[in-house]
């Protein structure tokens, strides 16, 4: 069967011409001396015209019915003035058909399949039947345009001399990163595999190799709970050079970045990017993937309540914590349920509360009041510019928590503001910004014990070398993430190539034994022996990445078929039961019963 063309490239150089359409049936009007039926395919639509007369038409056109699939031949003409329609590419042009055939008339839509309705029906609906929600002109758009990403990051990376090569998805498991899955091994009966949560270690492997430049669009899997960036399984566009330093990463991804938004976007996208440390990121605003389009920056008033009467923020400093608080720039008019719902939020991350002035009628209110004197008062009119119609929202913990706390805050109080129309974060704006500088180790509060900021393969900045030993808690990673627009859409870092210094870093910092060292990471250590050269990477979030370029909330907009919250695949009902003989072919003694 060949298609002699698509349903959007017809135009009037091609009036007169016999042509073949073949596509879905977007719509059926019957005007009575003529039926009119909108073609489409992937690429557009054209309107067919058709004479009812026509004894073959009369008895196949009312069968018809929309979405079913049809081929027709017929003669190209234009369109008298009056009926061009300049919404579509062939809207100067219409189709006298001379033949149709039918080869499949679809049974009734579970749902509307125009994008302005079908966006309001219910996801796991659509979920249900995703071959159909994908037919959408909006969802094959999008996949369009990850397609565009996907070409041209390869070409972007092939002309600087990449070579991409595929690994593998099995891997062997390392608990000490999320949760993974794992696939029981039949040939080797009591083990088991671990779908590769990153190819982190076999591309480090490729260095060692000599390979000098891998690249791949990498798929990835975590067990992790499911929100609007994360999915179980997800894709990367994951990288890895030999002989370079950060700021070889830096110019590589930049160049990146600028070749796939002019391609997708037609956007010239300005570099260098801005650099942050951690440590300004969550001084100013809370998060190390910040959203700087908008300001409403957190604000240190330790300096200011540093001999306070006020017991709370006394204490807090004397055990070396930190005051920080924010300006809700315009936010005074709070419901009770909105206020509430904020200190809700706080108290997820550990705060007992959420300590707030507000600034009314000229008057400032808030339960905390009659504890600050009048210097601290006129203090923080003057650092946090306080005006009338503002509320400060503070808070009292350790340095890192109180930034968290009222980054989140900060988040919040931008939407409030967003929904009130008082303040504007422009969509097609993107603000890239690479966060630098990371603690080389964090303390985990849950296993009470160091662990890597990053991964435990990071290397450490060359001029804290001498800290390893000393001062491990101050030692900076060679690690960097680039975020857009408050989303982290990629990571990495120089790692280290010897096998002192690796074995250090596990063994002394992280803590973790010999056996699980070998266990683990024993090949690695042997692989680093043989004349490892110095190199680094990152992986890039393509999900993420398109979910920002198509301009779309979720990156289940940008995945064909996508799990849902409970990862669940809806169309095909995975995941589903194991039969006991395959369970038994696994060595796996028991099943849990269906529905138990």
């Amino acid at each position: 069967m060949k298609r002699s063309h698509h349903c959007n490239t017809l135009t009037k150089s091609n009036v007169g011409e016999r042509v073949r359409l073949i596509g879905w049936i977007q719509s059926i009007r019957d005007h009575g001396g003529l039926i009119f039926i909108d073609l489409r395919d992937r690429e557009g639509i054209t309107q067919i015209v058709f004479d009812p007369k026509n004894d073959d038409y009369a008895t196949l056109l009312p069968t018809l019915k929309d979405e079913s699939v049809i081929e027709i031949l017929g003669i190209v003409r234009a369109r008298p003035n009056d009926t061009t329609n300049p919404n579509i590419g062939t809207g100067e042009i219409e189709i006298v058909a001379d033949s149709i055939k039918i080869h499949n008339i679809a049974e009734t839509l579970p749902f509307p399949l125009e994008d302005h309705k079908a966006d309001k029906v219910n996801e796991d609906l659509r979920l249900t039947y995703r071959y159909l929600d994908l037919r959408r002109p909006k969802n094959l758009h999008t996949l369009c345009l990850r397609h565009r990403i996907s070409h041209t990051v390869r070409n972007y990376l092939d002309q600087q001399d990449f070579i991409e090569v595929e690994l593998p998805y099995l891997f062997k498991t390392t608990p000490e990163g999320a949760r993974e899955f794992l696939v029981p091994s039949r040939q080797n009966p009591g083990s088991f595999y671990a779908l590769s949560q990153s190819p982190q270690q076999y591309k480090q492997m490729l260095m060692v190799a000599g390979v000098e430049r891998y690249y791949s669009l990498a798929r990835c899997f975590r067990d992790e709970d499911l929100r609007a960036d994360r999915q179980q399984e997800f894709t990367q566009i994951d990288l890895e050079m030999s002989f370079i330093d950060r700021e070889d990463i830096y110019a590589l991804i930049e160049g990146m970045m600028k070749v796939v938004f002019k391609e997708t976007l037609k956007r010239d996208i300005g570099t260098p990017f801005v650099r942050m440390s951690f440590q300004e990121v969550m001084n100013r605003f809370g998060s190390d993937k910040p959203d700087t389009r908008f300001a409403l920056e957190l604000v240190d008033l330790s300096p200011i309540f540093e001999h306070s009467e006020f017991k709370v923020f006394r204490d807090c400093l004397r055990k070396g914590g930190s005051i920080r608080a924010i300006n809700g720039k315009g936010l005074a008019d709070l419901t009770q349920g909105e206020l509430k719902n904020l200190e809700d939020i706080a108290k997820t991350l550990g705060a007992k509360g959420l300590a707030f002035i507000k600034s009314e009628n000229g008057e400032w209110k808030s339960p905390i009041l009659k504890f600050l004197s009048e210097q601290e008062k006129e203090a923080l009119h003057s650092t946090l510019s306080i005006r009338d119609g503002d509320i400060v929202f503070f808070a009292a913990s350790d340095w890192l928590h109180a930034c968290t706390i009222l980054g989140r805050i900060r988040l919040e109080v931008a939407h409030l503001l967003v929904n009130r129309g008082r303040l504007s974060i422009p969509k097609d704006q993107f603000n890239f910004l690479w966060v630098i500088d990371f603690p080389l180790i964090s303390f985990d509060e849950e296993q009470g014990r160091y662990l890597s900021t990053h991964h435990p393969f990071t290397a450490p900045v060359e001029e804290d070398m001498e800290k390893l030993k000393t001062d491990p808690q101050n030692v900076k990673a060679q690690h960097y993430d680039i975020v857009l627009n408050g989303y982290e859409i990629g990571g990495g870092s120089i790692r280290i190539h010897n096998t002192e210094l690796q074995s250090l870093v596990m063994r002394d910092l992280l803590k973790l034994d010999e056996k699980t060292i070998q266990d683990r990471f024993g090949y690695m250590l042997r692989a680093f022996k043989y004349g490892a050269p110095p190199h680094g990477g990152i992986a890039v979030g393509l999900d993420r990445l398109a979910a920002i370029i198509c301009g779309v909330d979720s990156i289940r907009d940008v995945i064909a078929f996508p799990k849902t919250q409970k990862g669940q695949d809806l169309m095909a009902q995975s995941p589903s039961y194991a039969s006991e003989k395959q369970l038994r072919e696994l060595h796996i003694a028991t099943i849990i019963p269906h529905g138990k």
